[in-house]
């Protein structure tokens, strides 16, 4: 299986510049009044983590119709947007304490709001997620999207939610694996690290990491570079992920290279 490595940022220029695939959120978009020309194929994350772990809700952010309206700008003036995620809400038990809301329920509002963006603006390549904790969570979540009407095993990539804190672990793996078994093979994970790349890698089929930059905050600059550290630096960035991808083990088979998907017209784009 092919995979496709995003590199996450918080720096949206680098959609002008950077060579790679990139990971950026509407969070760092949306204030842009003239947009970045995408050089190479991205990705839209919504920024459900930290609307959740700060408001405990989606009432301070946009509207799904909002939100698709930005998204048809990002794609028609930046270009090259392969996928989009919802505004999905994620179930770590810390996030379910934050909003007082079930895990059942964070559920059905990440299906509910993939279908209202997908009803609301069928043009863009908005993506289901699954969302859970346990093994039998995602399970009974693809049932949801199943009744719902949404086939997830038709859709060319399905994200993967909740899981970039676990992905070293053996719960990671049986979650992904118990996906794959009842024909969700095109799983995108999200904030994924290095431990997890070598763990998980071979079973994904796209995965995102912006753990460069923590590591970078952690560390000196690069030689050359005039700043205090690379939290921010596109250089460093670049010689992580290459430097990442060529630890991973059965890298040739892996093949994490910059090779874009073809979209669906069926919320597969991610």
């Amino acid at each position: 299986m092919t995979a496709q490595f995003y590199l996450g940022t918080h720096q949206p220029g680098w959609l002008r510049t950077s060579g790679v695939p990139l990971f950026v959120s509407d969070r760092r978009l949306r204030g842009y009044k003239t947009l970045p020309r995408a050089k190479a194929p991205w990705a839209l994350d919504s920024g459900g983590f930290t609307e959740l772990s700060t408001h405990g809700s989606w009432s301070a952010g946009p509207t799904p119709r909002q939100y698709a309206e930005r998204v048809r700008r990002y794609r028609d003036e930046i270009g090259g947007l392969m996928w989009a995620a919802p505004q999905d809400w994620m179930c770590e038990p810390w996030i379910l304490t934050r909003t007082g809301l079930s895990l059942l329920e964070h559920q059905r509002r990440t299906i509910d709001n993939y279908r209202e963006l997908r009803e609301t603006a069928p043009d863009l390549p908005f993506v289901p997620v699954l969302q859970g904790w346990h093994v039998d969570d995602y399970l009974a979540c693809a049932d949801l999207y199943a009744a719902a009407g949404v086939d997830l095993r038709s859709v060319q990539v399905v994200g993967l939610g909740s899981v970039c804190r676990r992905q070293a672990t053996s719960e990671a793996v049986a979650i992904i694996d118990a996906l794959r078994a009842i024909g969700i093979t095109q799983l995108h994970g999200f904030g994924f690290k290095v431990l997890g790349l070598r763990r998980c890698g071979h079973r994904l089929a796209s995965a995102d990491s912006m753990a460069w930059s923590v590591e970078a905050r952690r560390s000196a600059p690069l030689p050359g570079c005039q700043h205090s550290n690379c939290a921010n630096c596109r250089l460093y960035a670049h010689q992580w992920r290459h430097r990442v991808l060529g630890s991973i083990p059965r890298y040739e088979e892996l093949a994490l290279f910059d090779t874009p998907r073809a979209a669906s017209s069926e919320g597969g784009q991610r």
